[in-house]
């Protein structure tokens, strides 16, 4: 403890020191809340104090095998330098070292993120049949080890129901984003034949058929891409397509890049591939649109369906049909009176609910009844 406030040591060997979830949402929040919160990551930059929390590193390690093996320890040897009353976990990995912070007498807290065992068989670095036995051994170690914790914090209400069956002390905190981060739209182009995705891109993503989709579109129709390829390949290969041309490829964005897109774009596109790890997600860049006051194009995967048409604000289509994609574009880009409308109603929805604001109660609240 540093004073009378609680100290706080979030860990992780996987995710950057400015990850969205971890520092901006869950670090932000508590040291707001007068807990002393350390920050532990693997990049080998060194400390830095931003909003205040203290960030501190371990050696960046290189490889697969290397991160799996070495970074976990090395944030352990951290952590235990910290010597915080409470730790808070963000990568399957490091269960082990959770473990041993219980048997310092720490209370030892999960950030269940994804549903890692189920995440492993969508993998390709292994054949599918050693991919399901990691799984499976994956799954009973995870049962194991967060029965034994102190509590655990899941991304989405699927993963948190999945948890509550292992660990009576199970809360959803949901990644909503930050009502100081949501941008209107209010001001865009009157008229915009441009759609939008904003994000990682990756063939699991739809990019592929997110560019196949202006083949579809009205001939002056573009798509405002914006994010980092999963690889030069696949940037190499889509750079090489005919669609590219109708294509405004802007890289990685700040802030103010985001909401200048934003305000070009008559809708946003999150068409995700229906992949077992996306089926219970909630794809954070759709609430960002929503808040936008974009009107969304959606994955029909129905957890994504019940919020889109509960709201009214975009619609939900086969993200393996180009053709589909494009049907609901050019809908946006002939009706651009409906598009508002629709924008404004989830725009509206997550000014209500689908924001930060109201997570960070449930996460505060947690922390105080596991600490009490």
């Amino acid at each position: 403890m540093q004073g009378n406030k609680t100290s706080v040591a979030h860990l992780t060997s996987v995710h950057s020191r400015y990850d969205a979830r971890i520092l901006l949402k869950e670090c932000r929040s508590l040291a707001k809340s007068k807990y002393n919160v350390t920050l532990v990551v693997a990049d080998g930059k060194g400390d830095e104090l931003k909003d205040g929390v203290l960030i501190t590193s371990v050696p960046n390690q290189h490889g697969r095998i290397s991160r799996l093996l070495l970074s976990p320890w090395q944030v352990y040897k951290k952590a235990l330098e910290v010597n915080a009353d409470i730790y808070h976990l963000h990568d399957p990995e490091l269960l082990p070292i959770g473990l041993k912070l219980k048997r310092e007498g720490k209370i030892v807290i999960f950030d269940a993120h994804e549903d890692f065992p189920l995440q492993l068989l969508n993998k390709h670095y292994a054949n599918k049949w050693v991919l399901k036995l990691l799984s499976f051994f994956a799954q009973r170690f995870e049962v194991y080890a967060c029965s034994r914790l102190d509590g655990i914090v899941a991304a989405t209400p699927a993963i948190a129901h999945k948890f509550s069956s292992i660990n009576r002390n199970t809360v959803s905190v949901n990644n909503y984003p930050v009502l100081d981060e949501v941008v209107s739209t209010k001001a865009r182009a009157e008229v915009s034949r441009s759609f939008c995705y904003v994000g990682g891109i990756g063939i699991k993503r739809g990019i592929l058929e997110a560019m196949q989709a202006l083949n579809y579109c009205p001939d002056d129709t573009k798509l405002i891409l914006a994010g980092s390829c999963t690889s030069k390949d696949l940037q190499l290969k889509i750079s090489q397509m005919p669609e590219w041309e109708q294509v405004e490829y802007v890289g990685y964005l700040d802030r103010d890049g985001v909401c200048d897109v934003y305000r070009r774009s008559v809708a946003g596109l999150v068409a995700l591939h229906p992949i077992q790890n996306y089926l219970e997600a909630l794809p954070v860049k759709m609430f960002e649109y929503m808040g936008a006051g974009l009107p969304v194009i959606a994955s029909n995967i129905p957890l994504w369906v019940d919020i889109v048409e509960k709201e009214r604000c975009g619609f939900c289509v086969d993200p393996y049909s180009p053709e589909e994609i494009a049907k609901a574009v050019s809908f946006f880009i002939s009706n651009p009176t409906e598009a508002r409308a629709m924008g404004e109603k989830g725009r509206k929805a997550v000014l209500s609910k689908y924001n930060w604001g109201l997570e960070e109660e449930k996460l505060i609240d947690f922390y105080r009844k596991t600490w009490s």
